[in-house]
């Protein structure tokens, strides 16, 4: 009777652990249904048809350049023999080390009618002001550009995947049929591997459409920007609440296209056979030209980008690198670390409870505590806002009433409020990758350690987490870094005067001091590596160990 009980208590323990991790998700959500007051009013007859207009576009955009650029550089590097094709296949992902908003400052500095690149122009040319047209960079258009930059890496991840893991028999079919690599690439590729491209595509758009930071800069009126003004601007949680509402409803259509289309995924191909694939061997001339083209796309999403931070960074370092960088340093490390190891935690709590436990309720719970990530920021921090605000007032209500003194805040704009909300944002990543590694333990290994009269959390201790160390050490290094880049949650939730380097590379980027901004821009591109660096080895060696097994 007493184990039924402590399964019972344990069971309902992970219910309320998951759905309280879901609470900002749903206090949003339930804003839909809420009655409109005048600000909400004022904002559908001025601003909100721009709103739904710019993100519709800013997403279009980023969707046919992430897939132009991931499928072309997935396809090169992965079928196509070429110079350097060794190199360009981990390499194009370093961009992910990147966030939007360091590329954005970065370009509009060299890019700028006062930057290097127009002023050579100028000198070169003999030009003034007025003289000439050149593309505004501080555009929707430049937006676009600079989100399709960094954001392509996750369609090339996916699509590569995609190409390695396709049929070799399929493949040598299609050249036996007289296809060239062309029509064997849209013929036979590319609708082989449609839904990993698409999950790649989704990916790209969420962190579209959760971008704040360059649509900020720019000027452009998007959601997001649109939730800063109605809260701070207005004043109103309610509006920005419901415009946060709004906006899920994108995220959600995103999401159930990218479970559609992994739905079909198990009618495109039947065939086990992976041995080494048989690269197409291009012409010197279409060789030389998948060379130029992976080396222009690195330069423009990396190199350049990078090179231009660390020269900023070697002018100011004298007068920018001093005791408050390293406050900064020291309060993101703090804030990215306590953050990785609660989600771990948590993660494996919730992923070995689901194994555990089973039942559609718990896996429901489980993949409700992980929408998280599928949100922007900025939602996130509304949704823990405004919980966090009632339940500070109703405290200090009552310590009033029968104590006589204010308890003041005690949640919101506490370091509590923002780790809450980062770990509503990053759990999913980490839930991912134990569920993952999990998932390579068969089950009658759990059965034959309890049959040995070992307890739930013995197994999980002994057995399970020397073989997830792999695993648990990337998802603590996947969340240290989201956190690390995080910035409009961080702007929303912080407590007074206490700064990030996210945040202290936006201040500095929207006063135009761009250079200043480089130090604390390039230690989060440097810490950002690690993590690329690690996948990049991770997908080679697993390509490796397919061919050596076949």
């Amino acid at each position: 009777m007493s184990s039924n009980r402590s399964y019972l208590a344990a069971r309902v323990s992970l219910l309320i652990l998951a759905l309280l991790l879901a609470l900002p998700v749903i206090v949003v959500s339930a804003h839909v249904f809420l009655p409109a007051d005048d600000i909400w009013q004022h904002l559908t007859e001025t601003v909100l048809a721009d709103y739904i207009s710019q993100s519709l576009w800013l997403s279009l955009g980023v969707a046919v350049g992430t897939l132009v650029l991931g499928v072309s550089a997935a396809w090169l590097t992965s079928m196509c023999q070429f110079p350097g094709r060794g190199v360009f296949e981990w390499a194009l992902l370093l961009p992910m080390a990147m966030p939007a908003y360091i590329i954005a400052y970065t370009y509009t500095g060299l890019l700028d009618f006062a930057g290097p690149v127009q002023t050579l122009l100028r000198e070169w040319m003999g030009w003034g002001y007025g003289d000439y047209w050149f593309p505004p960079i501080r555009s929707l258009g430049g937006a676009i550009v600079m989100l399709t930059l960094v954001l392509y890496p996750y369609v090339y991840l996916l699509s590569r995947a995609a190409f390695l893991n396709q049929s070799l028999c399929v493949l040598d079919v299609s050249r036996t049929l007289g296809n060239t690599p062309s029509q064997t690439f849209f013929r036979v590729a590319l609708p082989l591997a449609r839904p990993a491209i698409i999950a790649g595509l989704s990916l790209a758009l969420m962190e579209t459409l959760a971008d704040y930071g360059t649509v900020s800069y720019f000027g452009i009126s998007t959601f997001t920007t649109g939730i800063f003004r109605t809260w701070f601007g207005m004043g109103s949680a309610a509006a920005a609440a419901q415009l946060a509402a709004l906006l899920m409803v994108f995220v959600l259509v995103l999401i159930v296209m990218e479970k559609l289309s992994r739905r079909q995924a198990q009618y495109h191909h039947t065939s086990r056979h992976h041995q080494q694939l048989k690269r197409f061997q291009l012409s010197a001339s279409k060789a030389w030209l998948a060379f130029v083209f992976c080396l222009a796309l690195l330069l423009a999403s990396f190199v350049i980008p990078a090179a231009q931070l660390l020269q900023w960074t070697l002018l100011v370092a004298d007068s920018v690198i001093d005791d408050a960088f390293m406050t900064l340093v020291y309060n993101s490390l703090k804030l990215a670390s306590l953050t990785a190891l609660l989600a771990l935690f948590l993660a494996l709590l919730l992923s070995y409870g689901k194994r555990l436990f089973g039942g559609a309720l718990v896996r429901f719970a489980v993949r409700l505590a992980s929408m998280g990530y599928a949100i922007p920021g900025a939602v996130i921090a509304v949704g823990v806002m405004i919980p966090f605000a009632w339940l500070d007032n109703s405290i200090d209500n009552w310590s009033r009433t029968n104590l006589d003194f204010s308890t003041g805040l005690l949640l919101s704009g506490t370091l509590v409020a923002v780790i809450f909300a980062y770990l509503v944002r990053f759990l999913a990543v980490a839930i991912q990758t134990v569920e993952s590694g999990l998932g390579q333990v068969r089950l009658s290994m759990d059965e034959a350690a309890r049959s040995l009269g070992h307890s739930p959390l013995a197994v999980l201790r002994k057995i399970h987490m020397p073989m997830l160390r792999g695993s648990l050490l990337t998802a603590l290094l996947l969340v240290f870094v989201d956190v690390l880049k995080e910035l409009p949650a961080t702007l929303i939730l912080r407590p007074f005067n206490f700064n990030t380097l996210a945040v202290k590379t936006f201040e500095l980027a929207s006063d135009e001091r761009l250079a200043e901004a480089a130090p604390t821009a390039l230690a989060i591109v440097a810490t950002g590596l690690l993590p690329v660096i690690i996948l990049s080895i991770a997908i080679t060696r697993s390509r490796q160990l397919d061919s050596d097994k076949a």
